[in-house]
């Protein structure tokens, strides 16, 4: 039990490493972007984990923020508090990111209804919405590139 829990912790560690060895002042500009920020550790969670990327003027990300944490198949957002940090922060711009345990990165009909709402509250708060990516075991899905958003 103690080697297990070493070598899970080991494992851990190492996700939080690939996450944070990023170029800061690098622009976020393709889903491909995304998946390389977000991948490391949202694609083998368990449960799904949904992030706004706030992003500066020149699409740099300036901050991760974890909405919330669900269940199994499912996470409850709110558009409130999607756009409450990205408001704070005075974000140029944000990208939704989410994970899918299920290991496929295809949106669900819930995910495509969920981002179109959510793209009218950024038109009416006037923060624009620039893409949703879905990650999941070494893939990525992203809403815009589908012609979804």
């Amino acid at each position: 039990m103690a080697r297990a829990v070493t070598v899970h912790a080991a494992l851990e560690l190492g996700r939080r490493l690939a996450a944070e060895a990023r170029d800061d002042g690098a622009p976020v500009r393709s889903p491909r972007d995304v998946a390389r920020l977000f991948a490391p550790r949202l694609e083998d969670l368990p449960v799904e984990e949904f992030h706004v990327a706030v992003l500066d003027a020149q699409h740099r990300l300036e901050r991760d923020v974890t909405v919330t944490r669900g269940i199994l198949t499912s996470s409850l957002v709110h558009p409130r508090e999607v756009f409450r940090e990205a408001i704070a922060e005075r974000a140029a711009a944000v990208i939704l990111v989410h994970n899918h345990p299920s290991g496929d990165p295809q949106p669900s009909e819930e995910d495509v209804t969920f981002t179109r709402a959510l793209a009218q509250a950024a038109t009416i708060v006037g923060v624009p919405l620039l893409d949703h990516v879905i990650v999941a075991r070494r893939r990525a899905a992203s809403m815009l590139d589908a012609g979804l958003l």
